[in-house]
Protein backbone atom coordinates (compact mmCIF):
# COMPACT_ATOMS: atom_id res chain seq x y z
CA UNK A 1 0.00 0.00 0.00
CA UNK A 2 1.13 3.70 -0.64
CA UNK A 3 1.24 5.52 2.38
CA UNK A 4 2.54 8.59 0.43
CA UNK A 5 -0.74 9.21 -1.07
CA UNK A 6 -2.24 9.59 2.64
CA UNK A 7 0.80 11.67 4.32
CA UNK A 8 -0.33 15.30 4.57
CA UNK A 9 3.08 16.45 4.27
CA UNK A 10 3.51 14.48 1.13
CA UNK A 11 0.49 16.21 -0.03
CA UNK A 12 1.60 19.36 0.39
CA UNK A 13 5.37 18.81 -0.63
CA UNK A 14 3.79 17.76 -4.28
CA UNK A 15 1.21 20.61 -4.35
CA UNK A 16 4.06 23.21 -4.18
CA UNK A 17 6.03 21.52 -6.87
CA UNK A 18 3.22 22.14 -9.33
CA UNK A 19 3.14 25.57 -7.87
CA UNK A 20 7.08 25.84 -8.40
CA UNK A 21 6.83 24.57 -11.96
CA UNK A 22 4.03 27.20 -12.87
CA UNK A 23 6.35 29.75 -11.09
CA UNK A 24 9.67 29.08 -13.18
CA UNK A 25 7.30 29.69 -16.19
CA UNK A 26 7.02 33.37 -15.48
CA UNK A 27 10.86 33.66 -15.62
CA UNK A 28 11.00 33.53 -19.95
CA UNK A 29 15.14 33.02 -19.47
CA UNK A 30 14.75 29.43 -17.66
CA UNK A 31 12.70 27.44 -20.62
CA UNK A 32 15.47 24.96 -20.08
CA UNK A 33 15.37 24.59 -16.37
CA UNK A 34 14.83 21.75 -13.36
CA UNK A 35 14.32 22.55 -10.06
CA UNK A 36 14.88 20.93 -6.94
CA UNK A 37 13.50 20.98 -3.78
CA UNK A 38 15.71 22.29 -0.91
CA UNK A 39 13.82 23.07 2.68
CA UNK A 40 9.74 23.20 3.59
CA UNK A 41 9.31 25.10 6.24
CA UNK A 42 7.20 28.63 5.86
CA UNK A 43 7.68 27.75 2.69
CA UNK A 44 8.89 25.67 -0.01
CA UNK A 45 12.50 26.57 -1.36
CA UNK A 46 13.96 25.24 -4.53
CA UNK A 47 17.07 25.21 -6.58
CA UNK A 48 16.65 25.72 -9.93
CA UNK A 49 19.25 25.24 -12.62
CA UNK A 50 19.35 26.57 -16.03
CA UNK A 51 20.45 23.71 -17.77
CA UNK A 52 21.61 26.04 -21.00
CA UNK A 53 24.01 28.23 -18.97
CA UNK A 54 24.50 26.18 -15.17
CA UNK A 55 23.47 29.03 -14.12
CA UNK A 56 21.88 28.37 -10.24
CA UNK A 57 18.85 30.41 -8.59
CA UNK A 58 16.52 30.02 -5.51
CA UNK A 59 13.09 29.99 -6.51
CA UNK A 60 10.72 30.58 -3.47
CA UNK A 61 7.23 29.74 -3.14
CA UNK A 62 5.50 31.39 -0.47
CA UNK A 63 2.60 29.63 1.92
CA UNK A 64 -0.84 31.38 1.46
CA UNK A 65 -1.97 33.66 3.87
CA UNK A 66 1.23 34.01 5.80
CA UNK A 67 2.13 36.89 4.37
CA UNK A 68 0.57 39.37 1.77
CA UNK A 69 1.94 40.75 -1.37
CA UNK A 70 2.50 43.98 0.05
CA UNK A 71 4.28 42.41 2.93
CA UNK A 72 7.02 40.25 0.64
CA UNK A 73 7.57 43.46 -1.66
CA UNK A 74 8.38 45.08 1.76
CA UNK A 75 11.04 42.48 2.49
CA UNK A 76 12.51 42.47 -1.10
CA UNK A 77 13.00 46.53 -0.56
CA UNK A 78 14.87 45.99 2.78
CA UNK A 79 17.01 43.29 0.62
CA UNK A 80 17.58 45.69 -2.06
CA UNK A 81 18.34 48.76 0.19
CA UNK A 82 20.81 46.09 2.59
CA UNK A 83 22.86 45.09 -0.79
CA UNK A 84 23.46 49.15 -2.04
CA UNK A 85 24.02 50.33 1.58
CA UNK A 86 26.05 47.67 3.63
CA UNK A 87 28.92 45.42 2.69
CA UNK A 88 26.44 42.18 3.83
CA UNK A 89 26.13 39.46 0.96
CA UNK A 90 22.69 39.07 0.10
CA UNK A 91 20.27 37.17 -1.90
CA UNK A 92 18.65 39.43 -4.34
CA UNK A 93 15.19 39.14 -6.07
CA UNK A 94 15.03 38.71 -10.08
CA UNK A 95 12.35 39.96 -11.98
CA UNK A 96 10.38 37.49 -14.38
CA UNK A 97 9.15 38.65 -18.02
CA UNK A 98 6.51 40.71 -16.48
CA UNK A 99 9.41 43.18 -14.71
CA UNK A 100 7.97 42.42 -11.31
CA UNK A 101 9.86 40.49 -8.58
CA UNK A 102 6.97 38.93 -6.64
CA UNK A 103 4.70 36.62 -9.47
CA UNK A 104 1.46 35.43 -8.20
CA UNK A 105 0.19 31.69 -8.45
CA UNK A 106 -3.07 30.50 -8.53
CA UNK A 107 -3.71 26.96 -7.37
CA UNK A 108 -7.04 25.41 -6.24
CA UNK A 109 -8.39 28.82 -5.65
CA UNK A 110 -5.60 30.13 -3.41
CA UNK A 111 -2.50 32.77 -4.11
CA UNK A 112 1.11 31.97 -4.27
CA UNK A 113 3.29 34.70 -3.93
CA UNK A 114 6.60 33.23 -5.46
CA UNK A 115 9.80 35.05 -5.67
CA UNK A 116 13.35 33.75 -7.31
CA UNK A 117 16.76 35.33 -5.77
CA UNK A 118 20.26 35.22 -6.82
CA UNK A 119 22.38 31.97 -5.58
CA UNK A 120 25.21 32.42 -3.29
CA UNK A 121 27.73 29.71 -2.81
CA UNK A 122 28.65 28.77 0.69
CA UNK A 123 27.26 26.13 3.42
CA UNK A 124 25.73 26.46 7.16
CA UNK A 125 27.59 26.40 10.19
CA UNK A 126 28.01 22.96 11.55
CA UNK A 127 26.19 22.89 14.93
CA UNK A 128 28.31 19.84 15.65
CA UNK A 129 32.04 21.71 15.49
CA UNK A 130 32.26 23.79 18.31
CA UNK A 131 35.51 25.51 17.36
CA UNK A 132 34.42 26.91 14.51
CA UNK A 133 31.11 27.68 15.52
CA UNK A 134 32.41 29.96 18.14
CA UNK A 135 34.79 31.21 15.91
CA UNK A 136 31.62 32.08 13.27
CA UNK A 137 29.76 33.40 15.71
CA UNK A 138 32.59 36.04 16.20
CA UNK A 139 31.80 37.32 12.61
CA UNK A 140 27.88 36.56 12.94
CA UNK A 141 28.25 39.27 15.45
CA UNK A 142 30.19 41.68 13.41
CA UNK A 143 27.56 41.02 10.19
CA UNK A 144 24.38 41.34 12.41
CA UNK A 145 25.63 44.93 13.87
CA UNK A 146 26.26 45.64 10.50
CA UNK A 147 22.66 45.22 9.75
CA UNK A 148 21.14 46.81 12.61
CA UNK A 149 23.65 50.00 11.56
CA UNK A 150 22.00 50.01 8.27
CA UNK A 151 18.58 49.64 9.89
CA UNK A 152 19.24 52.35 12.18
CA UNK A 153 20.41 54.34 9.34
CA UNK A 154 17.52 53.64 7.23
CA UNK A 155 14.98 54.09 9.94
CA UNK A 156 12.90 56.87 7.95
CA UNK A 157 13.38 55.15 4.64
CA UNK A 158 11.95 52.12 5.84
CA UNK A 159 9.19 53.52 7.99
CA UNK A 160 6.57 52.42 5.10
CA UNK A 161 7.37 49.34 4.52
CA UNK A 162 5.03 46.92 5.63
CA UNK A 163 6.48 43.70 7.87
CA UNK A 164 5.69 41.45 11.12
CA UNK A 165 5.83 42.64 14.42
CA UNK A 166 8.06 40.84 16.66
CA UNK A 167 7.33 41.34 20.43
CA UNK A 168 5.62 39.85 23.47
CA UNK A 169 2.37 40.09 22.03
CA UNK A 170 2.84 38.41 19.04
CA UNK A 171 5.74 35.70 20.10
CA UNK A 172 3.44 34.53 23.37
CA UNK A 173 0.79 36.55 23.28
CA UNK A 174 -2.28 35.17 23.73
CA UNK A 175 -2.97 35.00 19.67
CA UNK A 176 0.81 34.62 18.54
CA UNK A 177 1.91 34.62 14.75
CA UNK A 178 3.45 30.79 15.35
CA UNK A 179 0.94 29.71 17.73
CA UNK A 180 0.90 29.47 21.46
CA UNK A 181 3.22 27.04 23.38
CA UNK A 182 0.61 25.83 25.61
CA UNK A 183 -0.66 23.34 22.03
CA UNK A 184 3.21 22.54 21.79
CA UNK A 185 4.38 18.84 21.99
CA UNK A 186 5.17 17.27 25.21
CA UNK A 187 3.83 20.02 27.17
CA UNK A 188 2.82 18.02 30.21
CA UNK A 189 1.02 19.76 33.40
CA UNK A 190 4.03 20.51 35.09
CA UNK A 191 6.05 21.79 32.19
CA UNK A 192 3.26 24.02 31.14
CA UNK A 193 3.55 25.62 34.68
CA UNK A 194 6.94 25.80 34.73
CA UNK A 195 7.21 27.61 31.28
CA UNK A 196 3.91 29.91 32.35
CA UNK A 197 6.54 31.37 35.12
CA UNK A 198 9.34 31.98 32.39
CA UNK A 199 6.59 33.74 30.22
CA UNK A 200 5.61 35.70 33.06
CA UNK A 201 8.65 36.80 33.86
CA UNK A 202 10.46 37.42 29.88
CA UNK A 203 7.51 39.92 29.90
CA UNK A 204 8.19 41.60 33.20
CA UNK A 205 11.90 42.26 32.09
CA UNK A 206 10.88 43.33 28.19
CA UNK A 207 8.61 45.85 29.84
CA UNK A 208 11.55 47.35 31.71
CA UNK A 209 13.96 47.06 29.08
CA UNK A 210 11.86 49.02 26.50
CA UNK A 211 11.45 49.92 22.79
CA UNK A 212 14.10 52.58 22.51
CA UNK A 213 15.02 52.90 18.65
CA UNK A 214 18.24 51.61 19.68
CA UNK A 215 16.75 48.85 20.87
CA UNK A 216 13.85 47.36 18.70
CA UNK A 217 13.73 47.93 14.90
CA UNK A 218 13.51 46.13 11.86
CA UNK A 219 15.27 42.83 12.31
CA UNK A 220 15.90 39.64 10.32
CA UNK A 221 14.35 38.00 12.94
CA UNK A 222 15.33 34.22 11.70
CA UNK A 223 19.45 34.10 12.34
CA UNK A 224 19.24 30.39 12.21
CA UNK A 225 22.14 28.25 11.21
CA UNK A 226 20.28 27.52 8.27
CA UNK A 227 20.15 31.25 7.05
CA UNK A 228 23.82 31.53 7.02
CA UNK A 229 26.20 30.87 4.43
CA UNK A 230 29.64 30.46 5.47
CA UNK A 231 32.43 31.06 2.65
CA UNK A 232 36.10 31.14 3.76
CA UNK A 233 35.94 33.70 6.28
CA UNK A 234 32.72 35.36 5.15
CA UNK A 235 29.03 35.27 6.49
CA UNK A 236 26.19 35.74 3.95
CA UNK A 237 22.56 36.26 5.12
CA UNK A 238 19.93 34.25 3.68
CA UNK A 239 16.07 33.86 3.82
CA UNK A 240 14.53 37.27 5.74
CA UNK A 241 11.11 36.11 5.03
CA UNK A 242 10.37 36.92 8.76
CA UNK A 243 12.08 39.52 8.99
CA UNK A 244 10.36 42.69 10.65
CA UNK A 245 10.13 45.23 13.27
CA UNK A 246 11.41 43.50 16.54
CA UNK A 247 14.18 44.00 19.33
CA UNK A 248 18.01 43.61 17.97
CA UNK A 249 18.74 41.60 20.33
CA UNK A 250 15.95 38.97 19.48
CA UNK A 251 18.03 38.31 16.09
CA UNK A 252 21.19 36.65 18.58
CA UNK A 253 18.13 34.68 20.15
CA UNK A 254 17.16 32.93 16.84
CA UNK A 255 20.92 32.54 15.54
CA UNK A 256 21.18 29.67 18.52
CA UNK A 257 17.60 28.57 17.30
CA UNK A 258 16.88 24.56 18.62
CA UNK A 259 20.53 24.69 19.75
CA UNK A 260 19.62 27.01 22.96
CA UNK A 261 19.96 23.88 25.08
CA UNK A 262 23.57 23.27 24.16
CA UNK A 263 26.49 23.55 26.53
CA UNK A 264 28.70 25.53 24.59
CA UNK A 265 26.07 28.18 23.91
CA UNK A 266 27.31 30.80 26.49
CA UNK A 267 30.82 30.53 24.29
CA UNK A 268 28.52 31.87 21.38
CA UNK A 269 27.12 34.55 22.82
CA UNK A 270 30.94 35.89 24.17
CA UNK A 271 31.93 35.05 21.01
CA UNK A 272 28.99 36.64 19.17
CA UNK A 273 28.97 40.13 21.69
CA UNK A 274 32.69 40.90 20.76
CA UNK A 275 32.24 40.89 17.29
CA UNK A 276 28.83 42.88 17.94
CA UNK A 277 30.92 45.58 19.51
CA UNK A 278 33.86 45.32 16.75
CA UNK A 279 30.35 47.63 14.93
CA UNK A 280 28.12 48.66 17.66
CA UNK A 281 28.18 50.06 21.02
CA UNK A 282 26.18 47.33 22.80
CA UNK A 283 25.89 47.91 26.51
CA UNK A 284 25.98 45.57 29.85
CA UNK A 285 22.71 46.40 30.58
CA UNK A 286 21.75 45.12 27.15
CA UNK A 287 23.89 42.12 27.61
CA UNK A 288 22.54 41.45 30.50
CA UNK A 289 19.20 40.64 28.56
CA UNK A 290 20.52 38.15 26.27
CA UNK A 291 19.29 35.09 28.06
CA UNK A 292 15.25 36.79 27.85
CA UNK A 293 15.48 36.39 24.29
CA UNK A 294 16.59 33.47 24.49
CA UNK A 295 14.03 32.03 26.31
CA UNK A 296 11.27 33.88 24.39
CA UNK A 297 12.37 32.54 21.00
CA UNK A 298 12.90 28.68 22.66
CA UNK A 299 9.07 29.26 23.66
CA UNK A 300 7.94 30.14 20.56
CA UNK A 301 9.84 27.00 18.68
CA UNK A 302 7.87 25.05 20.93
CA UNK A 303 4.65 26.73 19.73
CA UNK A 304 5.98 26.15 15.81
CA UNK A 305 7.45 22.49 16.11
CA UNK A 306 3.58 21.66 17.54
CA UNK A 307 1.78 23.97 15.04
CA UNK A 308 3.74 22.88 11.78
CA UNK A 309 3.83 19.59 10.11
CA UNK A 310 7.60 19.21 8.29
CA UNK A 311 10.99 17.21 8.16
CA UNK A 312 12.18 19.43 11.28
CA UNK A 313 8.90 19.46 13.40
CA UNK A 314 8.91 15.82 13.13
CA UNK A 315 12.52 14.83 13.96
CA UNK A 316 12.20 17.94 16.94
CA UNK A 317 8.77 15.85 18.47
CA UNK A 318 8.32 16.55 21.69
CA UNK A 319 12.04 16.01 22.80
CA UNK A 320 12.32 19.70 21.75
CA UNK A 321 10.10 21.09 24.92
CA UNK A 322 11.92 18.09 27.09
CA UNK A 323 15.18 19.74 26.52
CA UNK A 324 13.88 23.00 27.63
CA UNK A 325 12.70 22.37 31.07
CA UNK A 326 16.81 22.85 31.98
CA UNK A 327 17.22 25.93 30.38
CA UNK A 328 13.79 27.47 31.49
CA UNK A 329 14.63 26.34 35.11
CA UNK A 330 17.96 28.23 34.95
CA UNK A 331 16.56 31.08 33.36
CA UNK A 332 14.30 31.73 36.65
CA UNK A 333 17.14 32.03 38.81
CA UNK A 334 18.68 34.75 36.72
CA UNK A 335 18.46 38.13 38.12
CA UNK A 336 20.65 40.08 36.50
CA UNK A 337 19.48 43.60 35.66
Amino acid sequence: MDHSATDPLQNSLNKFLIIANQAVNEYPFLTNSTIKLLNYSENATYLVKDNSTSEKYILRVGRPGYHSKTEVQSELEWLISIDQDSSINVSLPIAGGNGEYVQEVVHENKTYYCTLFSFLEGSAPDEENEGELIKEFETLGEVTAQLHEHSIRNRKNLAHITRLTWDYESILGPSPKWGRWENGLGITPERKELFQQVSEKIKKRLEAYGKAPDRYGLIHSDLRLANLLVEKDRIKVIDFDDCGFGWYLYDFATSVSFIEHKPYVPHLISAWITGYRKVRHLTDDEVNEIPTFIMMRRLQLIAWVGSRDNETTRELGSHFSEETVEIARKYLTYTKI
